[in-house]
């Protein structure tokens, strides 16, 4: 997948509502769900890169592997790749 960032809240949770991930380590059938679940009812920015086969956007597989999803000070980083066991880190930034 190409990388894309974004830096509208709508157009951010509605790619993430597209976003299921599968494999070793954290997974979600709705990246949103999570995201939500953490607090980011607003994120005001979006990167992701990379390619995953255990990711999926909009049901097909190979989508990215890394996110980072800001909402102002607060960071949350969802990382995997092929071969790697998914991690998610939540950090604040100064």
């Amino acid at each position: 997948m190409d990388p894309v960032s974004l830096a509208q809240p709508d157009d951010i949770l509605t790619l993430l509502s597209e976003v299921a991930l599968r494999g070793k380590g954290f997974t979600t059938e709705c990246l949103m769900d999570y995201v939500l679940d953490e607090g980011f009812t607003e994120p005001i920015y979006l990167n992701a890169q990379g390619e995953d086969p255990d990711a999926f956007y909009q049901g097909h597989p190979n989508a990215w592997a890394i996110y980072q999803i800001r909402e102002w000070k607060r960071v949350l980083t969802v990382s995997g790749g092929p071969g790697k066991e998914r991690r998610v880190q939540l950090t604040e930034t100064p």
